[in-house]
Protein backbone atom coordinates (compact mmCIF):
# COMPACT_ATOMS: atom_id res chain seq x y z
CA UNK A 1 0.00 0.00 0.00
CA UNK A 2 1.06 3.56 -0.76
CA UNK A 3 1.43 5.83 2.27
CA UNK A 4 -1.41 8.54 2.39
CA UNK A 5 0.03 12.06 0.74
CA UNK A 6 -2.00 14.08 3.56
CA UNK A 7 -3.81 13.80 6.62
CA UNK A 8 -6.96 15.93 7.11
CA UNK A 9 -6.86 17.36 10.47
CA UNK A 10 -7.85 14.35 13.14
CA UNK A 11 -8.07 14.19 17.11
CA UNK A 12 -6.75 11.30 19.10
CA UNK A 13 -7.14 10.46 22.85
CA UNK A 14 -3.61 9.30 24.82
CA UNK A 15 -3.95 7.03 27.11
CA UNK A 16 -2.99 10.09 29.52
CA UNK A 17 -6.53 11.72 28.27
CA UNK A 18 -4.69 14.18 26.38
CA UNK A 19 -6.32 15.35 23.03
CA UNK A 20 -3.64 14.78 20.23
CA UNK A 21 -4.51 17.09 16.84
CA UNK A 22 -2.84 15.63 13.91
CA UNK A 23 -1.39 17.28 12.23
CA UNK A 24 0.10 20.11 14.88
CA UNK A 25 -0.55 23.43 13.73
CA UNK A 26 2.98 24.10 15.31
CA UNK A 27 5.08 21.42 14.56
CA UNK A 28 6.14 18.45 12.70
CA UNK A 29 4.11 15.35 14.11
CA UNK A 30 6.24 11.76 13.99
CA UNK A 31 3.65 9.70 13.54
CA UNK A 32 4.96 5.83 14.74
CA UNK A 33 3.33 2.36 14.58
CA UNK A 34 4.46 -0.08 17.33
CA UNK A 35 3.39 -3.18 17.88
CA UNK A 36 1.95 -4.29 21.29
CA UNK A 37 1.92 -2.73 25.12
CA UNK A 38 5.39 -4.36 26.58
CA UNK A 39 7.17 -5.33 23.24
CA UNK A 40 10.57 -6.10 23.93
CA UNK A 41 11.49 -4.42 20.37
CA UNK A 42 9.11 -1.54 20.68
CA UNK A 43 10.66 -0.54 24.06
CA UNK A 44 14.52 -0.81 23.13
CA UNK A 45 13.32 1.74 20.35
CA UNK A 46 11.08 4.21 22.56
CA UNK A 47 14.01 4.51 24.79
CA UNK A 48 16.46 5.78 21.93
CA UNK A 49 13.70 8.75 21.67
CA UNK A 50 13.47 8.90 25.55
CA UNK A 51 16.83 9.66 25.88
CA UNK A 52 17.29 12.23 22.63
CA UNK A 53 13.80 13.69 23.48
CA UNK A 54 14.80 17.43 24.03
CA UNK A 55 16.95 17.13 20.52
CA UNK A 56 13.31 15.93 18.67
CA UNK A 57 11.44 18.53 20.82
CA UNK A 58 14.08 21.37 19.94
CA UNK A 59 13.46 20.27 16.01
CA UNK A 60 9.77 21.20 16.54
CA UNK A 61 9.12 17.65 16.00
CA UNK A 62 6.11 16.16 18.43
CA UNK A 63 6.30 12.41 19.01
CA UNK A 64 3.45 10.30 18.61
CA UNK A 65 3.03 6.48 19.29
CA UNK A 66 0.60 4.20 17.86
CA UNK A 67 -0.12 1.11 19.80
CA UNK A 68 -2.46 -1.87 19.34
CA UNK A 69 -3.11 -2.36 22.87
CA UNK A 70 -6.35 -1.79 25.19
CA UNK A 71 -5.38 2.02 26.59
CA UNK A 72 -5.53 0.41 30.15
CA UNK A 73 -2.41 -1.91 29.56
CA UNK A 74 -0.98 0.46 27.50
CA UNK A 75 -1.07 2.99 29.84
CA UNK A 76 0.75 0.65 32.35
CA UNK A 77 3.36 0.31 29.54
CA UNK A 78 4.49 4.01 28.43
CA UNK A 79 3.45 6.09 31.80
CA UNK A 80 7.38 7.26 32.16
CA UNK A 81 7.00 8.55 28.54
CA UNK A 82 7.53 12.12 27.70
CA UNK A 83 5.22 12.28 24.67
CA UNK A 84 1.92 10.67 23.84
CA UNK A 85 0.76 7.31 23.33
CA UNK A 86 -2.46 6.35 21.86
CA UNK A 87 -4.20 3.02 22.20
CA UNK A 88 -5.61 1.33 18.91
CA UNK A 89 -6.60 -1.97 19.87
CA UNK A 90 -8.94 -2.70 17.12
CA UNK A 91 -6.17 -0.98 14.69
CA UNK A 92 -8.68 1.46 13.10
CA UNK A 93 -5.68 4.12 12.63
CA UNK A 94 -3.19 1.07 11.64
CA UNK A 95 -5.76 0.42 8.78
CA UNK A 96 -6.08 3.97 7.54
CA UNK A 97 -2.36 4.40 7.53
CA UNK A 98 -1.92 1.38 5.53
CA UNK A 99 0.03 -0.05 8.59
CA UNK A 100 0.47 -4.14 8.10
CA UNK A 101 0.76 -7.24 10.35
CA UNK A 102 3.03 -10.52 9.42
CA UNK A 103 5.12 -13.49 10.25
CA UNK A 104 7.89 -11.50 8.67
CA UNK A 105 7.91 -9.52 11.47
CA UNK A 106 9.80 -11.72 13.73
CA UNK A 107 10.93 -14.19 11.03
CA UNK A 108 13.46 -11.98 9.58
CA UNK A 109 16.89 -12.28 10.75
CA UNK A 110 17.77 -8.91 10.95
CA UNK A 111 14.80 -8.72 13.92
CA UNK A 112 16.54 -11.49 16.12
CA UNK A 113 19.36 -9.35 17.74
CA UNK A 114 16.92 -6.67 19.07
CA UNK A 115 14.25 -9.45 19.95
CA UNK A 116 17.22 -10.79 22.27
CA UNK A 117 18.38 -7.97 23.57
CA UNK A 118 14.73 -6.85 24.84
CA UNK A 119 13.57 -9.71 25.98
CA UNK A 120 17.13 -10.09 28.11
CA UNK A 121 16.23 -6.74 29.60
CA UNK A 122 12.80 -7.17 29.73
CA UNK A 123 13.62 -10.25 32.23
CA UNK A 124 16.49 -8.20 33.81
CA UNK A 125 13.29 -6.06 35.07
CA UNK A 126 14.28 -3.03 32.90
CA UNK A 127 10.97 -3.52 31.09
CA UNK A 128 7.30 -4.32 32.32
CA UNK A 129 6.23 -7.86 30.66
CA UNK A 130 4.23 -7.87 27.97
CA UNK A 131 1.14 -9.74 28.38
CA UNK A 132 0.71 -13.23 27.64
CA UNK A 133 -2.58 -12.22 25.72
CA UNK A 134 -2.14 -9.89 22.88
CA UNK A 135 -5.77 -9.42 21.38
CA UNK A 136 -3.76 -7.38 18.15
CA UNK A 137 -1.55 -10.11 18.01
CA UNK A 138 2.38 -9.87 18.51
CA UNK A 139 3.01 -10.01 14.34
CA UNK A 140 2.96 -6.22 14.11
CA UNK A 141 4.99 -4.90 11.73
CA UNK A 142 6.06 -1.10 12.72
CA UNK A 143 5.52 2.11 10.53
CA UNK A 144 6.26 5.77 10.79
CA UNK A 145 4.82 9.21 9.39
CA UNK A 146 6.21 12.96 8.90
CA UNK A 147 3.64 15.09 8.96
CA UNK A 148 3.91 18.89 8.19
CA UNK A 149 1.58 21.54 10.21
CA UNK A 150 -0.39 21.25 7.04
CA UNK A 151 -1.07 17.85 7.19
CA UNK A 152 1.51 16.82 4.04
CA UNK A 153 2.82 13.69 4.91
CA UNK A 154 6.48 14.37 4.24
CA UNK A 155 7.99 11.11 4.65
CA UNK A 156 6.86 7.58 5.55
CA UNK A 157 8.26 4.32 6.21
CA UNK A 158 6.45 0.91 6.43
CA UNK A 159 8.94 -1.21 8.17
CA UNK A 160 10.10 -5.12 6.56
CA UNK A 161 10.42 -6.79 10.20
CA UNK A 162 9.60 -5.79 13.55
CA UNK A 163 13.35 -3.87 14.17
CA UNK A 164 12.80 -1.63 10.81
CA UNK A 165 11.72 1.85 11.80
CA UNK A 166 13.63 5.39 11.38
CA UNK A 167 16.16 6.26 14.39
CA UNK A 168 16.11 9.39 16.07
CA UNK A 169 18.70 10.68 13.71
CA UNK A 170 16.81 10.07 10.42
CA UNK A 171 13.81 11.37 11.57
CA UNK A 172 15.79 14.62 12.59
CA UNK A 173 17.17 14.22 9.15
CA UNK A 174 13.86 14.28 7.50
CA UNK A 175 12.58 16.98 9.72
CA UNK A 176 15.52 19.19 8.93
CA UNK A 177 15.67 18.26 5.07
CA UNK A 178 11.78 19.38 5.19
Amino acid sequence: MSPPTAIDRTEFRSVTGELIAVPDPQRLVHLQFRRFAGCPICNLHLQSFVSRHDEIDNASIREVVFFHSPADELAEHTAGLPFAAVADPDKVVYRRFGVEAGARALLDPRSWRAIVRGIALTSAGRFRAPSLRQPGGRLGLPADFLIAPDGTVLAAKYGRHADDQWSVDEVLALASAS
